[in-house]
Parts: structure tokens; sequence; C-alpha cells
């Protein structure tokens, strides 16, 4: 009989923790912070600690002009125009169904996506057709942009006066396009630079822009004239296997340089880096996630302002939020760190306001507002307080130090032998041992089924070093496979309750390959799997993607082979499920191999 047991789970459908706060945005002026609870829009009053709910429903995602004062958003379709500080709501008559709606930075106009083109609505109730073509998609995120990470395809002018545009049409251009009429192409070279990595403007200085070889070994970071379109080069990336661009970079700093990430790999370094104009200004020992904004130096306008910084400085399961400071002075580089506490913190900044979003394993998350040092305010949740649960067993193991993880069922009691689930996840470059609670719900519905969860963050992961996550290129399969062998060996020293003989492996998309290809490859010890919505062929895949592991097919179409599943597995031990398949069917099936191989 099938038995399965339930683990209460507080998050939403997109894994967020019920009734908490998120897509949290600060003024420029530190005045008001707007975010989502529940699906509805909300608006903080700093000076006040004041919420107000704005709009109730399915608000999914929104944009603000630069001081939070206006707020557009899509409901059913629908464009809605709020004022936050009012409270004053608008439904704005549009031609269809709007999308991706964000006023300009003066809150005058509101720019959205209809369907493949980008249309702006105007006070007084006018709404024109900025861009559109037959067969040509104006605004959107290409599917190399999104595998880089890009999430936006137009963005404002800072005078609200141009928006800057992507074109797809087989090939990815950018062009400035004038409110009042006109256009204007920016000029690289395309050509031999086709991915457009990411963009930003609103620095104080025009765009900047960061475009990549396919081979991704080479790219440049580009400034844009607005007037001509006419780029310049301000810096040079190159890897021998591929250039990992830093999150929130190109940037310009309030005094003119150019904030660029990139990696140190020389006399013993191995860290992910910011650079303002050729200059180190990050402590080699800091692996930078996201440059998240600048923030003045309170009381020390000589200084210079600091950057708001998501990083990692010793233990890749913890994300803190740093100040670096810009100025270069002696003492070299400097960064401090503005979260203490084990765990995972993100940060969002405007004016002298600082955000900060914290999770653990021991609690439920807060959301702190910071100004000049002291806390000034919270964003509050209503989420309920979570049951104790089991907690996960951190260790780094291996002489690679593997970051890897442990979670026993509830009221386990040592001595009893366990058989093993390994959860692969989404698979290669998507870290798992980190210490946010809600990262582990569905891990410990497994261990309440009574299985040991065993989770490995093999090499190719993000978050431990550049050399740790680039090793992988050209034999992803390899490296990861025997890492989680090694792995799951290392762990029955400390964790002698691992039943090695029972061993299950799951995952989804690259985390389904590789689940698939353990128990095809590695039988002797994952002894049956679940593959959903596994990648079968490379080749497949986007080309950004595909190419970033294993370069290009023509040049190793034996990489490519290596690679990719066959076509019958040549066992009964492997589940192949679509993503959403009911997770009863794939415990029953884990159970019968596990159970089998114990009697």
């Amino acid at each position: 009989m099938l038995v399965v047991v339930e683990v209460p789970t507080l998050t939403d459908r997109a894994g967020r923790p019920a009734d908490a706060p998120y897509v949290v945005t600060v003024g420029a002026d530190g005045a008001r912070v707007v975010f989502l609870r529940s699906g509805a829009l909300w608006v903080h009053t700093v000076s006040t600690g004041a919420d107000r709910r704005i709009a109730a429903g399915e608000v999914h995602a929104y944009g603000v002009d630069a001081l939070a004062r206006t707020a557009a958003f899509t409901a059913d379709g629908r464009l809605h125009r709020a004022d936050l500080v009012t409270g004053e709501l608008t439904v704005i008559d549009t031609p269809a169904r709007a999308d991706d709606p964000h006023p300009d930075p003066l809150g005058t106009h509101i720019g959205y996506l209809d369907g493949d083109t980008l249309r702006v609505a105007a006070p007084g109730g006018t709404d024109e057709l900025l861009a559109g073509e037959p067969g040509v998609r104006w605004g959107r995120v290409d599917d190399a942009g999104a595998q880089f990470g890009r999430t936006r395809g137009w963005w404002w002018a800072p005078g609200g006066g141009q928006i800057l545009a992507v074109r797809t049409a087989g090939a990815v251009s950018l062009h400035l396009l004038d409110l009042y009429g006109g256009w204007v192409d920016v000029h690289w070279d395309r050509e031999t630079y086709p991915y457009l990595v990411d963009v930003h403007w609103g620095d104080g200085g025009g765009p900047l822009i960061t475009v990549l070889r396919r081979t991704q070994q080479h790219g440049l970071v580009l400034s844009i004239d607005p007037r001509t379109g006419e780029t310049q080069v301000h810096a040079e990336l190159a890897d021998a296997r591929w250039v990992e661009p830093v999150a929130g970079t190109p940037r310009h700093l309030p005094d003119g340089r150019v904030l660029v990430g990139g990696e140190l790999a020389h006399d013993g370094f191995d860290a992910r880096c910011l650079f303002a104009d050729g200059s180190l200004l990050t402590p080699p020992g800091l692996y930078v996630r996201r440059v998240v904004g600048v923030l003045p130096r309170t009381g020390a306008p000589a200084a210079g302002p600091d950057l708001i910084v998501e990083g990692t400085d010793d233990e890749p399961a913890e994300q803190h939020v740093f100040a670096i400071r810009t100025a270069m002075v002696g003492g070299g580089a400097d960064a401090r760190r503005l979260t203490t506490e084990p765990g995972w913190h993100r940060a969002e900044v405007g004016g002298d306001v600082v955000v900060l979003a914290s999770s653990s394993l021991t609690g439920p998350p807060t959301w702190t507002i910071r100004r000049a040092d002291a806390v000034v305010g919270t964003l509050a949740s209503a989420a309920p307080a979570r049951p104790h649960l089991p907690q996960p067993a951190l260790a780094r193991v291996t002489d690679r130090r593997l970051p890897s993880a442990v979670l026993y069922p509830p009221g386990h009691v040592s001595g009893n032998r366990l058989a093993v689930l390994v959860e692969l996840g989404l698979g290669p470059g998507h870290q798992q041992i980190v210490m946010d609670d809600d990262a582990w719900q569905q891990r410990r519905w497994w261990a309440a089924a009574g299985f040991a969860v065993v989770s490995v963050d093999s090499r190719g992961t993000p978050g431990v070093a550049p050399s740790f996550e680039k090793v992988v290129h050209r034999r992803l399969a390899d490296v990861a496979l025997a890492d989680q062998a090694d792995a799951l060996h290392a762990l029955t020293g400390k964790h002698p309750d691992l039943e090695l003989t029972r061993v299950a492996v799951r995952g989804t998309g690259l985390g389904g390959w590789l689940a698939a290809l353990a128990v095809t490859r590695r039988h002797d010890l994952f002894r049956c799997a679940v593959a959903r919505d596994p990648v079968t062929d490379f080749a497949r895949l986007p080309t950004a993607l595909a190419e970033r592991y294993l370069g290009r097919q023509a040049d190793s179409p034996d990489v490519y082979a290596h690679h990719s599943l066959p076509a019958d597995p040549g066992t009964e031990a492997l589940l192949v499920l679509d993503r959403a398949a009911d997770l009863a069917r794939e415990l029953d099936f884990i159970r019968h191999y596990t159970d089998r191989l114990e009697r």
C-alpha cells in the first residue's frame, strides 16, 4: 500500500513563503518601499512606518518611476496606473492585452508590450505604437539573453525621452527610440559579438551594454552615445572556458568610472571581483554574486559612496550583503558586511535606504529597513510561524571540498539504516546547498517519507570559486557524476546510517539528465532514478547554454555524443516524467526499487 507522508508547505506557487514580501523596490530618494505580498501591491512609507495596500488580486509584476511615486502593473491583461502617494488607482484602456509595463523615470508615460510590439500610454488617454512590424519581436527577451539572466528587453532613458529596445528578427539588435518619432540604431559588430548579455542605463551616464562572442570566451563592455548610437569599448572580458558576467554590471559609478565584473585567477587568487576602470574594488576573498546599487556614505562625503553587493566570503551556503568602498584611498579594497547572522541575505537600495531580506534554517525570513546603519522599520509578513522541522546537516566533503547536506526523517534514531535519495534539483549550474529554509521544503517531504535525502553541489555550481564553476567545460558529465559518487562515499564517514546499496536519484531538466546518466553509467551505486523533463540531447538546448558547457558541436561532435542520453536506456530502473507529474507516482516507483533492494 502506498503511504504518502505530507509535510506542511508554507510556500506559494513560485516557491516563496506564503504572505511574505517579494519583488521589493526602493525609491531613489529612500522615501518609499514598494513590494508584493500575496499577489497584492503594497507601499511602505519609511518616515511613518505605515504599509498601504494599493491593489489586491493577481499582481505578478510591476514597474515604478525613479522616486517610486507612480507604479504600473497589469491584472487580467489590463493596464493599471497607481499613485503610490495618494493610493489612487486608474485603469488605462489599451488596444489589446498589456504586458511588462514600466513608467518612465518621471512617472509621466507608461511603456508596455502588446504582443511583440512596444507601445506608450501618455497622459490624456493617448496610446502610441512606438515600435512594431510583422514577424519581428520588439522589447522581448531573446532566448540567448534569458540564458544569461537578462530579464528585460527594453529600458527608459533617465530623462524619459527615449527608450532603448531589443529588436529580434533572427539576429538581435538594439535601437534607441525617440518618444516623439524616429530611432537610432546602436552600432557594434553584431556578427562577431551576437550575444547581448546585459544592458544598464540610469546612473548618470549613457547606456552600457555587455556583448559576447558566440564562443563566450571573449566579450566587450560598451558605452553608447544616445544621440548617434555609436559605441566605445570600456573593457574587454576574456576566459579560456567562458565569460561569466556579474549581475548588476556594467554600470556607471557616481564619479563617472565604469564598474565591471570580472575574475582574478593568478598569484593564488580565485575570485569573482569588481573593477572600476581597471582598478580592483573588492577583496580577492569575496565571491561577488550581484551588484545591488549605490549608497551614500553618511558623514563622509569626501570618501565617496559605497556599493551594495550580494556575495559570499567564506561559506558557499551563505550569502551576505556588503558595503564596498568605491573611493580609491590607502589600505586597498574594503568590504564591510551589513549582515552578520548565518543565512541567505539579499538587499535592495534606494537613496540612503537599504532593505535587507534575511532567511536562515532556524527561523522565518525577515525584511529590515536600514538608514545610516540604524534600523528604521520592517516589512511585515503575514506568514505563519513554521513548525519545528528537521534541519539539514551541512558539510564540505572530499579533497574538492564539495558542499553537501544530509536531511534525515523526523525523529530518526541513529543506528537505523536508511535508503538514500540523492536530490539533484535543476542540476549543474544551480546551487542547492543554501541556508534558506524555503529551499528545503520539498526535500523535507521526501525525508518525511522515510529517506535520508542527500544533496551535493558538484563542480559546475556557482558560489565557490570561478575555477570550481568552470572546470566542467567540455566534460560536464564526467565531472558532475564523479563528484556525486565521491561525495556519497565520503558522507558515510559521518553518516553511517546511509545505506549505499539502496540509493535513488532524482532531478529536473539538467538535473533529470544527470539522474538518468547516473542510473545508466553508475548503476553499481545509483540503483534507480526519476528524471523530470530531462535533457536528452545538448544539441537541442538553447545554443548559448549548450555551448557554454560543451563548446560548438561542429568542433567537437564526440563531446556532444558523450553527453547525450541513449534513446533506449536499457534499464527499467529509470522513470521519466514531465515536470508537473504527481509526486506520489515518483514516490511509489522509488520505494518499489529501494524496498526490493532491502529484501
